[in-house]
């Protein structure tokens, strides 16, 4: 619109040269009041594209939250649909569970009471178990310092007589080899003395040497008068042909107290010490070799620790 009137305007002017400048002057000040309000035009025409799209955009945004409230809806009715009908369904159950509460009520009411009662018998029951425990619980606290204090004396023992071993061993070094060992085992200390050592054949006399190894042993029993000394004679199965004695028995026994003579002069109480005889009968070897024989012609000392406290123990 604006080109088309200064066209005009520059046709008149062409025109009409002679035109006045008052006129001029007008038409110039029409002219550029037409071109300003063009441009508000067309700045307008531009700011209402921009919130057109603006507004399209938003339409848009609109038609899509309508059609996910419509999903939303239906989804919704779907589920009060559903939810009515539990619901009736529900009534009605509660219709009938309504008609049968009181016969139910009775019935459960006669049970809670059995309930009742059958939870305070177990309580009962819990608390005569309760103090049966804790007695128990008293006696396995009671059971177990015994045990601890046994196996303290039994730790004890054992210590003493690896020491006594020890001294034995040392006092009777210098017959290592002579027919004499010591050993140590379950507890209890064996001295074994082959009658090389001891007796000659068919005697009963404690020779010079094997009189040396008692005393040597005497001297260390005579220190610990806690010891059980057991003397056991042992002969080989050649039956014995003297006038002296009766048999083998016979020679076993006198052999035994032959070496309790010994120690009870060396100063061994005679309180701690016992004989016996078992003449062939508990053999270390065979009897059809003469070396098995020699072997099995011996005094075995057996030493024992007094275990009375441990008796004592065990009998509380």
């Amino acid at each position: 619109m604006l080109k088309k009137t200064a066209i005009l305007f520059i046709i008149a002017i062409t025109l009409n040269s002679c035109v006045s400048k008052k006129i001029y002057q007008e038409l110039e000040t029409k002219f550029n009041n037409l071109r300003s309000s063009n441009l508000a035009l067309i700045e307008e025409k531009d700011n209402l594209l921009i919130a057109k799209k603006a507004l399209e955009a938003d339409l848009e945004k609109l038609n899509n939250d309508y059609s996910a409230l419509s999903n939303q809806k239906e989804i919704l009715d779907n589920e009060f649909v559903s939810l009515q009908h539990k619901y009736n369904n529900l009534d009605e159950s509660y219709n009938v569970l309504s008609a049968q509460s009181s016969k139910k009520l009775a019935e459960q009411s006669q049970k809670n009471q059995e309930l009742s009662l059958q939870l305070e018998e177990k309580e009962r029951k819990l608390v005569l178990e309760s103090v049966r425990l804790e007695k128990l619980q008293n006696e396995l606290a009671e059971r177990s310092n015994q045990i601890n204090e046994l196996q303290s004396l039994i730790n004890a023992k054992e210590a003493q007589m690896q020491q006594l071993k020890n001294a034995i061993s040392s006092a009777l070094l210098n017959f290592e080899g002579k027919g004499l060992t010591v050993v140590h085992k379950n507890g209890k200390i064996y001295v074994s003395m082959e009658n090389k050592l001891l007796f000659d054949s068919g005697s009963w006399a404690v020779g010079n040497e094997g009189k040396n190894a008692v005393e040597q042993l005497a001297r260390v029993l005579s220190k610990n008068p806690d010891i059980h000394v057991l003397i056991e004679g042992h002969t080989d199965n050649v039956p014995y042909n003297g006038a002296t004695v009766l048999d083998n028995w016979d020679l076993s026994v006198k052999r035994a107290t032959a070496i309790v003579r010994i120690l009870q002069n060396k100063g061994v109480d005679p309180k701690q010490i016992t004989a016996a005889g078992r003449s062939e009968y508990i053999n270390v070897d065979t009897n059809a070799t003469s070396e098995g024989k020699a072997k099995n012609r011996r005094i075995e000392i057996i030493l024992a620790p007094n275990l009375d406290e441990i008796s004592k123990l065990l009998n509380n």
